[in-house]
């Protein structure tokens, strides 16, 4: 069996495709599935897509890109399975999905872990909703042998257009890479958030309460994120996230956060902050919005906060409780191992390959 994977972004680069799919591809290997990757931008430009500015280099990448899409056609006939992780193009119409699927007939896998279908633009990128046809996912929903979703708010939707649907949850790999363990003696005392600055949004709704905390304790909040937030009405160190500190990063952290307003968009999010800091037994408070509430088991692996008042309340539980902190941290690295770990979900991902 072959298999072509046709993706956004280069390798080890975009949280999104290393937690969907790439940390499963040793497993097709092992399977004695042959695979391919073509991404659509090049290293440069995707470093260069989500910051204002670099008109020409976005313009260059998005020619080259376009352009291997194109001679890609030409070679489909040597794969058994196409593997599309969120849109072949990004901008246009689904042709090259319609092509893939119409004319050479091939078995699309679609994968997304987003309300991608909503009409959404990037700060850097102001008018690239014109041209980026959200519209298109439900075609390519309907293209497709199979599509794969990380959550059941996505899966109902695209039960819309295709009846035949995976839910498989975005996961950390706990024996490779997520395999620390919080050592809550550290200092100093973190209260920490890691994401892409297209979420910083909604680090609004916890400054007040760090705000308060930090006036009673002598604590550190920190962003681990691909840009600074330059919050104005909060404290905050900030680390450029790194691929080869990413693990070491988040275990400077005692509390994790993932504050999410409630919005259509928040309910296609997956919980994968929270997995990541629960992973390697970091206890969290988060918003119960969407995925958060499956991945987040109230009182047992973190809390849910609800309102300021909440966040203040259950931020400094944990903050004054050292016992209570490695109790819960323990608990959710338990839970991630067996429901949101690679070796919990590999099969679920491998089922995708059969007829």
């Amino acid at each position: 069996m072959k298999v072509l994977f046709l993706i956004p972004a280069p390798l080890n680069i975009s949280p999104g495709q290393r937690f969907r799919f790439e940390h499963y591809l040793p497993l097709l290997e092992k399977q004695g599935i042959d695979y391919t990757v073509q991404s659509f931008w090049s290293v440069l430009a995707w470093k260069n897509l989500f910051h204002k500015g670099h008109l020409l280099s976005k313009s260059f990448g998005l020619l080259n890109g376009m352009m291997r899409r194109v001679f890609m056609l030409f070679t489909l006939f040597k794969f058994d399975y196409i593997f599309i992780y969120r849109e072949v193009a990004p901008i246009g119409p689904p042709v090259f999905e319609w092509i893939i699927s119409k004319i050479w007939r091939k078995k699309i896998i679609y994968d997304f872990d987003d309300a991608i279908w909503l009409r959404i633009s990037s700060s850097a990128n102001p008018k690239a909703e014109l041209i980026k046809c959200s519209w298109k996912v439900k075609y390519i929903c309907k293209y497709s042998k199979i599509v794969s979703v990380g959550n059941n708010f996505l899966a109902n939707y695209a039960s819309t257009f295709n009846k035949k649907i995976q839910v498989i949850p975005t996961v950390v790999d706990t024996e490779k890479v997520h395999r620390g363990l919080k050592n809550q003696n550290d200092v100093p005392f973190t209260i920490g958030w890691t994401g892409t600055f297209t979420n910083f949004y909604h680090l609004a709704i916890i400054s007040e309460a760090i705000n308060k905390l930090k006036e009673k304790y002598s604590i550190n909040y920190l962003i681990i994120s691909n840009k600074d937030p330059q919050l104005k009405n909060v404290e905050y160190s900030y680390k450029q996230w790194e691929f080869e500190t990413e693990i070491a990063d988040l275990l400077q952290i005692n509390i994790g956060v993932m504050p999410l307003y409630y919005s259509e968009f928040a309910l296609g999010k997956c919980g994968f902050k929270a997995i990541q800091f629960m992973s390697l037994g970091i206890p969290v408070v988060v918003s119960p919005v969407g995925a958060n509430s499956e991945v987040v088991k109230n009182n047992e692996t973190g809390f849910w906060a609800n309102s300021q008042e909440e966040w203040f309340y259950y931020l400094e539980k944990l903050i004054v409780n050292k016992e209570l902190r490695i109790k819960m941290g323990q608990n959710s690295q338990k839970f991630i191992i067996e429901n949101y770990s690679v070796q919990a979900t590999k099969e679920l991902f491998l089922g995708l390959f059969q007829n």
